[in-house]
């Protein structure tokens, strides 16, 4: 095995340790905000925070990372983090912790994840071959799934025994055990810094633009990424939590069995793709599994009435979320340089991901003012609608998973007959 790619293995295990303290944070952050004020808004506003920050400084930080050390990046980013978790342990012990808190601690970890995510990014490309991507693509699919199954079991066990405190004090363990990791043994090699890397932040912006808007496949991927990303962010990775506990009597334990398998389906969908004989024509793979995941996930979790039903949606819209993923990896790390990887990385994140604050946003207000609202009176639409989704609290959110299930599977479809996404297939 390459040493390099020896050395990945080693910062993914560690990094996935840490992913999992942080995920268990926030998971029980949720949960300690929606029994405060029973808000969907109110929870969609703590991803909003951090998104906004994200895609306002993501443009620029490209042409930093670029022209600095990767793992300086990485360990500055994760340590500011870091202090954020001690913030609000802090603030906890003291019963002094408010919901605003929480959205400005969110605020200064989304500029965090700016440099960390483009830095990280780069670092993968450096350490592992391009024959290995794809597999390594996989790897952190399953990884960052596995958590998603663990995270709801142990954050909602934790959180019932000691509330928030237990959890933060874990995340600091595994936040700790990630950076000796990162400091110690891993070193990732670096480019000497030419004038080029020295230009300014915006230059980098310019340039990442210009090689996407030269590159017009990639381009139509990133721009049909954002709208997916949007339709996405209106329902599954904002609304379902609240969906989930106002249809269930908040119940808990209904919210974590349905977030564990969904996370077990992104393991299957991981195993797959890194053992898995992958699809040679990514476009494909991209495009009709991005479809599957709306037009099972989504539909089947507006429909369904029960855990049996919502744990089989989840199950659908996970799964091939691993191949979208490892899609657009080999295709990116094919086509860009590895001198300019960090800025270009850094414009796809701010362009792909621009739309997710606004689906946040507006997927909660939806939730809390049109359609909860609506479902709850008595007009023939309400009516024939609750024959499909059910009545009472939630339905409106459910109404709403039918809508993105329908706008997602269609615009998958038509954007894998796009003339410049086709031409792709070609070179």
């Amino acid at each position: 095995m390459d040493k390099n790619f020896k050395k990945y293995i080693i910062l993914w295990f560690s990094q996935s340790i840490s992913q999992l303290g942080s995920a268990m944070t926030s998971f029980a952050l949720i949960l300690w905000v929606y029994t405060v004020r029973h808000s969907a808004l109110t929870v969609s506003l703590m991803s909003f925070c951090s998104y906004v920050p994200y895609i306002l400084i993501s443009p620029f930080a490209g042409a930093f990372v670029d022209r600095h050390s990767k793992k300086k990046i990485m360990l500055i980013a994760d340590s500011v983090a870091a202090l954020c978790t001690c913030s609000v342990l802090l603030l906890t012990l003291s019963d002094a912790l408010q919901i605003w808190h929480i959205y400005l601690i969110n605020s200064v970890i989304g500029c965090m994840n700016a440099f960390q995510s483009p830095a990280s990014s780069v670092a993968l490309g450096k350490l592992v071959p391009q024959d290995k991507l794809a597999n390594v693509s996989g790897m952190n699919s399953f990884s960052g799934n596995l958590t998603a199954v663990l995270t709801p079991v142990l954050a909602a066990a934790l959180f019932a025994i000691d509330g928030l405190s237990l959890i933060l004090f874990i995340d600091l363990g595994s936040f700790t055990f990630a950076f000796l990791v990162l400091l110690l043994a891993i070193t990732i090699p670096e480019e000497a810094t030419t004038k080029k890397n020295r230009e300014s932040i915006f230059s980098g912006c310019k340039e990442g633009l210009r090689f996407l808007c030269h590159e017009k496949g990639i381009l139509m991927i990133v721009l049909t990424m954002a709208l997916l990303n949007f339709f996405s962010r209106l329902t599954y990775e904002n609304i379902l939590s609240p969906m989930l506990l106002a249809r269930s009597g908040d119940n808990s334990l209904v919210l974590g069995i349905v977030n564990a398998v969904m996370g077990l389906g992104g393991i299957l969908g991981g195993i797959l793709v890194s053992a898995g004989k992958l699809s040679k024509n990514n476009i494909r793979m991209i495009y009709v599994s991005a479809a599957l995941s709306f037009g099972f996930g989504d539909l089947l979790m507006g429909l369904g009435q029960n855990i049996t039903v919502w744990s089989i949606a989840g199950l659908a819209a996970s799964l091939p979320i691993a191949f979208i993923n490892a899609g657009q990896n080999v295709i990116l790390y094919k086509k860009v340089p590895s001198e300019i990887q960090g800025r270009i990385f850094a414009v796809r994140n701010a362009i792909q991901y621009s739309t997710i604050p606004l689906g946040i946003l507006l997927g909660g207000f939806l939730a809390d003012y049109v359609f909860e609202p609506f479902m709850q009176g008595n007009t023939p639409v309400a009516s024939a609608l609750q024959t499909l989704v059910g009545a009472g609290t939630g339905s409106g959110m459910a109404v709403m998973f039918l809508c993105t299930g329908i706008l997602g599977l269609s615009f998958s479809i038509l954007s894998y007959y796009h003339k410049d996404i086709q031409a792709m297939k070609k070179e």
